[in-house]
């Protein structure tokens, strides 16, 4: 398992777009909707992770009710594996709460999974399938 990227919501793609891509490469072009989540995203490649910045795409999204009440910053941590499912089961097996039951569709076309913040300290975690 390793870091896939970091999650930071936003208010607006274009704006935060130019500070994160300081970082390392950047593609504005590559901005994706991803109407499972209720986002649009763009990714900046850091290193061997990326940071995603996503925005909300309707108001009562989970992203839209994070800037709501908290402002832009910090959203998520992901980390790749080779079965979003199997981490869930193991999860939900050791007794955490997960927000997701099975696998669903996420940003690149890779499925995704989400574990409840109160699993990890507060910290909404990610599960990615990726290459």
């Amino acid at each position: 398992m390793q870091i896939d990227h970091l999650g930071i919501a936003v208010q607006s793609l274009t704006n935060a777009g130019g500070p994160w891509s300081r970082l390392g490469g950047d593609d504005a072009a590559s901005v994706e909707e991803v109407p499972t989540q209720k986002v649009r995203v763009r990714f900046v490649r850091v290193g061997e992770a990326e940071v995603e910045l996503l925005t909300p795409t309707d108001p009562t999204s989970p992203v839209a009710k994070f800037l709501a009440a908290r402002g832009e910053g910090f959203h998520h941590v992901a980390f790749r594996v080779p079965s979003v499912d199997h981490e869930l089961e193991r999860l939900r097996a050791q007794g955490a709460r997960t927000v997701d039951e099975r696998s669903r569709p996420g940003a690149r076309g890779r499925r995704v999974g989400f574990a409840h913040p109160s699993a990890f300290g507060g910290v909404l975690v990610e599960f990615v399938e990726g290459p």
